[in-house]
């Protein structure tokens, strides 16, 4: 493949314009004596580094055969565009269905009288002979232009797979011969040793000419050079996805096919803004033609517009076969699997952070897959609920009939439509069983939501306090929507995409030419990226967002929902070897500071964890769930504290918010960076290693002279690390999501669960006051009394006084209450 060339020996950098900067075509490479194996100059490194990352992103999903899962995934995506091709040709062109369906003699058929007496029609009958066939294809214009184009795209997809089939044993050369790391043993390592060993290797055989030292965020500029962009026109409302249509109100409407036309237009199709793989155009850098480059492109847009609209009938009937055959089995064998949901496109756009890899976020929304799914089923029409039992009710009767008598006499199944009645029937009874809610759920939405935003990182603000109402619900469904709705929005693309491209995006030309200048710098050794995923706090930070008085962004500079800073948050935790400019470092120093002073008036975070009802299943020997049990004990506390519930000791807790028993939390993690194995209230396990957030300024010093190989080793201990980095992670966005809330709403204490008297333990300081036995006793009644009225105001009534009404109040699993866990 011409962009893989990466085996040879360069003594010489001649004709290599695309990757190396001006005034350097004729630099001189070294290449040590022996290395007929070397990497050094790639051609394209941003082509190399994706490949690098998704073999790794496929032997993790396919333990130790990466190689044959992909090699297998692009023979039969060739076998299976064959077959839909072949097929569909068939069952046009080669059946006789009036014979299929009886409606025609066949030639073993007899008549006597005025009735048929029909002998059984086998399949043979129905098929066409191979010349009668031929004959109605020959025959056929439209069939034939549409087989030639059908060929030539299987031809040009036959060369694209052979040349990827090429790449991925290069790559996998690469693994075993330039990283040492084998194809049994990939599957073992994390992205960030891969990464370490490759920034090692560029020390040795300069991958990249121009610059000596690659950084981790030079290879995720490479990789994501493309996606940072997208990301960024989202997250400023830049591209028309949102809609407004008459009687549906607002719309997302994002496709596969409509995100192709995109990138299409503004990154590597004909007449696209970059010149190369890594270059903006210089005219597009220039502010004096803006308004003729903006004509230009909006015609770029308004060809595409129409080339879609013309090849609109053809990407059309192919939507509609491949899904046929995709998902009628499916709907026939699970009919429920149409109401399952999963995350739409728009919100993995929305939700994924600058300079996030396709396996990182794919494993941060999967772990918020059940708690969102749980939040969004937790919203029920109790006038639909009704209706969907009776409608169970009576087409599962019919049903049942039906059965019974095809049990009795199997001749039942000869009555025409018999067999289709039962099928259809089975159906409406699986549909709107799956409307019919829990009987056993409990109506908690806040703090469900809560357990949402620790896995998906970003949220609007209107939602905190919101999460019962139905808006909050539609919103998060353009996230996280239905599966039927997926299906229907990629069959109407081919008819949808070319109108707005056409009467949307090209109005939209001037404000895209704008951001393209506004927001692309050029960085040595990588090229023009999104000014965006730098992720400077300087030059793109929210105020509002923890970053006062360290941020000169305008309005317009400013990424929304603090995405720059929980970004920075992110890449930061998962790339602990990476040394942050000096505005990132003193934005973090600022964060640690915040965090230790909220944490000053927070309980331990040991006492969060061991009064929480659910610290017996932190301690239990499930570690791999220790993580989701942390968060929970976070988001459990302020209830437990609020309500007055007595903790593992028989104390009462001064009521706390979610932000400062985060903050104690976190702060926890530096101080607690070699715990004794010994102490029962242990937070992380011993092997965690310094967290870049709380590290000191003498760790930074001894970590920059001893450079990348001491932590690269650090990193090594990573299987349970990655977990409570994530977790950890979690506790970032919810922390800085309530200071957030704190901050821009001063008069709300966002998160506090306030009692409607001082919750504290009257025996903790006996100076002050006695108390009878039988007075403590009432004032406890009094506190719960109390206490339930707070909790019925939040909608958590039904749930606490069941515990109290079964005298399960130490057994309350707030785990399984905040969606982390399903009840037994």
């Amino acid at each position: 493949m011409a962009d893989f060339e990466t085996y040879q020996e360069y003594q010489r950098i001649e004709d290599f314009e695309e990757d190396s900067p001006p005034g350097e075509e004729d630099l001189l490479v070294h290449v040590p004596e022996g290395l007929k194996d070397s990497w050094h100059h790639i051609k394209n490194l941003d082509h190399f580094f994706t490949r690098i990352s998704f073999h790794f992103k496929s032997s993790c999903s396919c333990t130790k055969n990466g190689f044959a899962c992909m090699m297998l995934s692009e023979f039969f995506e060739l076998v299976q565009f064959l077959f839909v091709v072949t097929f569909t040709t068939f069952l046009f062109n080669c059946v006789e269905y009036d014979i299929l369906f009886a409606n025609k003699a066949v030639n073993h058929t007899t008549q006597s009288g005025s009735s048929l007496e029909r002998n059984k029609v086998t399949l043979t009958d129905a098929i066409l002979s191979s010349q009668k066939c031929t004959e109605r294809i020959q025959g056929n214009g439209w069939i034939i232009f549409l087989l030639i184009m059908a060929a030539i795209f299987w031809v040009y997809r036959l060369v694209k797979v052979f040349c990827n089939i090429l790449s991925y044993w290069e790559i996998r050369q690469f693994y075993i011969k330039a990283l040492k790391i084998t194809m049994d043993e990939l599957c073992n390592y994390t992205w960030q040793e891969v990464q370490g060993r490759l920034i090692s290797l560029q020390r040795e055989q300069q991958m990249c000419i121009h610059k000596k030292e690659l950084t981790e965020l030079d290879i995720y500029h490479r990789i994501l050079r493309f996606k940072n962009y997208t990301v960024a026109m989202v997250n400023k409302s830049l591209l028309p996805i949102q809609l407004h249509l008459p009687l549906l109100g607002n719309v997302v409407f994002l496709t596969q096919g409509l995100k192709y036309n995109f990138e299409l237009i503004f990154f590597w199709g004909p007449g696209s803004l970059f010149q190369n793989k890594w270059n903006l155009h210089p005219k597009y850098k220039r502010a004096s033609n803006r308004l003729e480059l903006a004509t230009q492109l909006s015609r770029v847009i308004l060809l595409a517009g129409l080339a879609n609209l013309l090849l609109c009938p053809f990407i059309l009937v192919w939507q509609v076969l491949y899904a046929f055959f995709s998902y009628t089995e499916t709907i026939k064998r699970e009919p429920g699997s149409l109401g399952a949901r999963r995350w739409s496109l728009y919100g993995r756009l929305y939700l994924r952070h600058f300079n996030e890899l396709d396996h990182e976020l794919h494993g941060r929304l999967g772990r918020g897959y059940k708690p969102v799914s749980k939040y969004m089923n937790s919203f029920t029409s109790p006038l639909f609920t009704v209706i969907a039992k009776n409608v169970a009710f009576f087409s599962g009767s019919v049903l049942a009939v039906l059965i019974a008598l095809t049990v009795y006499d199997e001749d039942v199944l000869t009555v025409q439509h018999i067999l289709t009645a039962i099928t259809i029937l089975g159906v409406v009874v699986t549909v709107t069983r799956s409307f019919i809610p829990d009987e056993h759920m409990v109506w908690c939405p806040e703090q469900l939501l809560q357990c949402v935003l620790a896995h998906i990182h970003y949220m609007p603000d209107h939602w905190k306090g919101n999460a019962n109402k139905s808006e909050t619900r539609d919103e998060m469904a353009q996230l996280f929507q239905y599966k039927a709705v997926f299906i229907l929005e990629e069959l109407l693309s081919p008819i949808v995409t070319p109108f707005i491209l056409i009467f949307f995006l090209r109005h939209k030309s001037l404000e895209i030419i704008d951001f393209f200048r506004n927001f692309t710098v050029e960085v040595v050794g990588v090229g023009d990226i999104c000014s965006f995923a730098q992720m400077d706090i300087r030059k793109h930070g929210n105020p509002q967002w923890l970053s006062e008085g360290q941020t000169e962004a305008s309005v317009y500079q400013q990424a929304e929902n603090g995405k720059t800073e929980l970004s920075l948050m992110h890449f930061t935790i998962k790339n602990p070897c990476w040394q942050p400019p000096q505005e990132s470092s003193f934005f973090i120093s600022h964060l640690k500071e915040k965090v230790h002073h909220d944490s000053a008036g927070a309980p331990p975070a040991q006492h969060i964890l061991s009064e929480a009802p659910l610290f017996s299943s932190l301690l239990s020997n499930e570690s791999g769930t220790a993580p989701d049990n942390l968060l929970a004990s976070v988001i459990a506390h302020p209830v437990l504290t609020a309500s007055g519930l007595p903790g593992r000791d028989r104390r009462f807790v001064q009521p706390s918010t979610t932000a400062s028993a985060a903050a104690s939390v976190l702060a926890s993690l530096s101080t607690s960076q070699q715990p004794s194995r010994t102490r029962s209230h242990i937070l992380l396990p011993s092997t965690y290693p310094e967290n870049p957030m709380y590290r000191s300024d003498r760790t930074v010093i001894e970590e920059s002279m001893s450079g990348n190989d001491s932590c690269i080793r650090s990193i090594n201990r990573s299987a349970l690390l990655s977990e409570f980095a994530l977790a950890e992670m979690s506790l970032h966005a919810i922390y800085m999501h309530e200071v957030h809330q704190q901050s821009s709403h001063p008069q709300q204490v966002s998160g506090q669960w306030q009692a409607s008297v001082p919750l504290r333990d009257l025996q903790s300081n006996p100076g002050s006051f006695s108390v009878s036995e039988g007075g403590q006793k009432r004032l406890k009644r009094r506190r719960r009394r109390l206490s339930m009225n707070h909790l019925h105001s939040q909608g958590l009534e039904s749930g606490v006084e069941s515990a109290f009404k079964h005298k399960r109040l130490y057994h309350l699993d707030f785990e399984e209450w905040c969606g982390l866990r399903s009840p037994v």
